[in-house]
């Protein structure tokens, strides 16, 4: 009787391992069998990511060689440009892929403040531009009083100034050394707007704006010559040129560069504008001439893009140069 019960507890022993040893191999089989279908979809995402970019990276050569070629024909940039109508350039992209197509936009960086300007290189205020960039501050669209400005301004300057000294109510180191986490104070130019949001007082509200309320960000720039483009400036930009201006009179400036009639050779052009005769701009701050732009430019295929953001410069019989290149890490759906 011994001798039969060893063997059938063998037996079971063998039927134990069998199945553990089945189980073992399933699972195996299934991790493998996920890890290949894996790589084969990231291989096809790698696939479809690298040609979303090289189509967007086709809208940004096509952008280029339209500010290239309206450098060559004319020195006075409108918005009646070819280059300021970057929906044609859309459109057409259809044409010339098999999958998928481009959307580039074409942004004045003249046409906004440029903020790094507003500082010489000792770090004291150019006063024009102090001047443009507090009544721009001031402008009913940000709802800021004129005690909060007064204080915004001295916390952007010591940012942007090279030294420790506080100026009047404004902060150092000193400050955002005791913040959590700290970090240190700037003193020097921007290399990019968002970094606007470090900076004591400029709240991500006054910063990207609101539902309600506009920010701050869309009409400033961190590249440019300092002078704004009055062919080009979007109308908060305009009304903060000089205090005596309103709303009735952008509108006015706006209709009047509108009309292909109407010369805008000339920076005082403005003076021109009915009811504006008497309006005298800092000539200082003036241009009808620009070299900074940003080409936007986004390659779609179905549901799946990807965006370049580009600032660039560029200047009579040289290649166009790359000031900063921002490109979207994953697609967006």
């Amino acid at each position: 009787m011994p001798k039969p019960s060893r063997l059938k507890n063998q037996k079971g022993f063998a039927l134990v391992l069998t199945l553990l040893m089945i189980s073992m191999m399933v699972v195996v089989t299934l991790q493998f069998n996920r890890s290949v279908w894996s790589g084969l979809y990231g291989s096809s995402n790698l696939k479809e990511n690298t040609r979303l970019r090289l189509v967007a990276r086709s809208g940004f050569e096509c952008a280029v060689m339209v500010l290239s070629e309206d450098k060559e024909q004319n020195d006075v940039d409108t918005l009646r440009e070819p280059w300021a109508q970057s929906r044609e350039l859309s459109l057409q992209s259809t044409a010339l892929f098999e999958k998928g197509y481009f959307m580039v936009e074409i942004s004045d960086l003249c046409s906004k403040i440029q903020i790094n300007r507003l500082l010489d290189s000792k770090g004291d205020w150019r006063p024009a531009q102090r001047d443009l960039f507090q009544r721009f501050l001031l402008s009913k669209a940000f709802g800021l009083d004129s005690d909060a400005v007064s204080n915004l301004m001295d916390f952007i300057k010591d940012w942007l100034d090279p030294d420790e000294d506080i100026t009047r109510f404004g902060a150092e180191s000193g400050y955002y050394q005791g913040l959590d986490p700290p970090y240190a104070c700037g003193n020097s130019p921007l290399g990019s707007l968002d970094r606007l949001a470090l900076i004591r007082g400029i709240s991500g509200e006054l910063l990207y704006g609101t539902s309600e309320k506009k920010g701050i960000m869309p009409y400033l720039s961190v590249h440019g010559d300092g002078k704004i483009n009055i062919n080009t400036a979007g109308p908060v930009v305009l009304q903060a040129l000089s205090t005596e201006m309103d709303e009735d009179m952008v509108q006015d400036m706006i209709a009047y560069r509108e009309d292909t009639e109407n010369d805008l050779a000339d920076p005082k052009w403005y003076q021109k504008v009915r009811g504006m005769d008497h309006i005298v701009f800092d000539t200082g701050l003036l241009t009808t001439q620009s070299d900074y732009f940003e080409i936007q430019s986004t390659g779609a295929m179905g549901k799946m893009e990807q965006q370049l953001n580009i600032s660039v410069f560029r200047e009579p019989g040289k290649p166009i140069q790359i000031l900063q290149w921002k490109a979207d890490p994953e697609d967006t759906n």
